[in-house]
């Protein structure tokens, strides 16, 4: 007689709790190759961790519409909320993956693999990226997830030979020690990257700012006007906006910055370190630089004392030409550390205005925020066509061969500074005091290279009055105002308006700031009593 071989024991039936421990499951195997990933990040670099990565995928692939809806809602916060999101769709990806390895082993760990190729594309097509090494992070982080799924999945589908019932005391055990594993990681990573980062800021520190040879004028008496609430005059470098898609803010080690000058129309193309250009002539000089992204009345609007050399003058030693004197690039595309471009005319940049390369702002060098070591600084251009953080290169080209990083994304590609005027203080849907003591309705207005001649305030729909204007710097930089308003008890609204330095008054037609930048008059209502 044959045999009868003994028959299998039958599947256990899944419970509620089996379920819910196969998703903790993908949450503990996601938590782990998460936290190999980010350490390897650390070792190769930081911008190729797959959350980086996909972060600024979606932000490279964004439509404008989106990119204008976060950073009005969130302001400088929409990286922290945008990491925040992608990690959460993650969590919650790593959970029904969990579940799905409860059903089909195999089919989980093909999603396993199917995230790390995500990661690996989104981080190998970054425009900064120059070594597949870069794919390394999201295929360790995959690799080690799928593994730890298959074990932590392995003690609830495959029974002890005791008992026919998942492990659920040993899934436990080894969950607890993936958890401590990935968090000793994560803390490394922490150590390695601030180890790595040293060198960046030791750079940062040793680096001793020449002084002028043509120092900036003394901010002139009645700069600053004497008002509670209005803007200061000079913007405090933790206080200055910052608007820039980089997830992981760059930091660049001084003593290895170079910038490459390159390109149509340049007959000697140079490499500039930072000790050359500290060595030339510096200038220091007051200018107000401000987003495209800032509606009326919005906060992306600084004024800061910039050091650097004259953009100009680098470009003449290199042979350039502006197009008004035959030159044939009539724009500069300036290449930041992390892949963004940005460009600006040639003309405007070579017009005799201070466009500098900055490597001070306030007194000390850059933060890395603000791009330390070198970043560009064009007065009366929008950040976003000239203001260029982390250079380290300078092509010439034209507006009709090359399109910078925002024009296919339905930005203009040229965009001049248009006159704005701010009403700082009060603040809109506040209370003020009704009476005969005047309240002082203040802000500041802008209009760089151009300068504010004249601001005007409204209550309600009555006349215009002159606002009473602090002393002028330079015509580069914003300027304050204060008008004295003796409030009527009621509702009332405010409304600011100014007349730039070529006379040319602010206009009152209402424009998103999409394609070069809002436009209109601001106002805010308030409740006098």
């Amino acid at each position: 007689m044959t045999a009868t071989p003994p028959a299998r024991p039958a599947a256990p039936a899944r419970t509620p709790t089996d379920r819910l421990l196969a998703a903790l499951g993908g949450l503990v195997s996601g938590y782990g190759g998460l936290a190999v990933a980010t350490l390897v990040a650390v070792l190769v670099r930081p911008e190729a961790g797959p959350v980086a990565a996909v972060g600024d995928w979606a932000v490279d692939r964004s439509p404008a519409g989106v990119k204008e809806w976060a950073i009005r809602t969130f302001g400088e916060n929409d990286k922290a909320v945008l990491e925040t999101g992608i990690m959460v769709v993650l969590a919650v990806l790593a959970a029904l993956i969990g579940l799905l390895a409860l059903r089909s082993l195999p089919a989980a760990v093909t999603a396993v693999a199917a995230l790390g190729l995500a990661g690996v594309l989104a981080a190998v097509t970054r425009p900064d990226s120059t070594s597949a090494a870069d794919a390394l992070p999201s295929l360790a982080g995959a690799a080690v997830a799928a593994a730890l799924l298959y074990v932590l999945t392995g003690r609830l589908t495959r029974p002890r030979p005791a008992a026919p019932v998942p492990d659920r005391r040993g899934f436990l055990l080894t969950g607890a020690g993936v958890v401590a594993g990935a968090t000793g990681a994560l803390v490394l990573s922490r150590t390695v990257g601030a180890t790595r980062s040293e060198n960046a800021s030791a750079s940062r520190e040793a680096l001793r700012l020449p002084r002028p040879a043509s120092p900036a004028p003394a901010v002139p008496p009645g700069a600053q006007l004497p008002v509670d609430g209005i803007s200061p005059f000079i913007t405090p470098n933790g206080d200055f906006y910052r608007v820039d898609t980089a997830l992981v803010v760059p930091r660049l080690d001084a003593t290895a910055w170079k910038l490459r000058v390159h390109g149509m129309g340049v007959p000697r193309e140079r490499v500039f370190t930072l000790p050359e250009l500290l060595r030339r002539e510096v200038v220091e000089r007051d200018v107000t630089l401000a987003c495209v992204s800032n509606e009326v009345g919005g906060p992306y609007v600084g004024n800061a004392r910039w050091l650097g050399v004259r953009l100009a003058d680098l470009l003449r030693e290199c042979g350039v030409r502006p197009p008004s004197r035959g030159g044939p690039a009539d724009q500069l595309v300036a290449r930041s550390a992390d892949g963004m471009t940005i460009g600006s005319p040639v003309e405007t940049v070579m017009d005799g205005r201070d466009a500098l390369l900055a490597f001070g702002m306030n007194g000390e060098p850059l933060p890395f925020a603000h791009g330390f070591p070198v970043r560009m600084v064009v007065p009366g251009l929008y950040g976003y066509v000239s203001a260029c953080k982390w250079i380290t290169s300078i092509e010439l080209t034209t507006f009709a061969a090359y399109d910078a990083y925002w024009v296919p994304r339905g930005w203009a590609a040229q965009a001049p500074v248009k006159t704005e005027s701010r009403i700082d203080t009060p603040k809109a849907f506040s209370k003020v005091a009704a009476g005969p003591r005047p309240v002082a309705v203040a802000g500041v207005a802008w209009a760089q290279h151009r300068g504010i001649s004249r601001v005007e305030v409204r209550i309600d729909d009555g006349p215009w009055h002159d606002a009473e204007l602090g002393a002028a710097d330079s015509a580069d930089t914003w300027r304050q105002w204060v008008h004295r308003w003796h409030p009527t008890p009621g509702h009332h609204t405010l409304t600011v308006r100014a007349t730039d330095g070529t006379g040319a008054v602010q206009t009152e037609q209402r424009a998103d700031t999409m394609p070069d930048g809002a436009t209109g008059w601001h106002s805010v209502e308030v409740t006098a009593g």
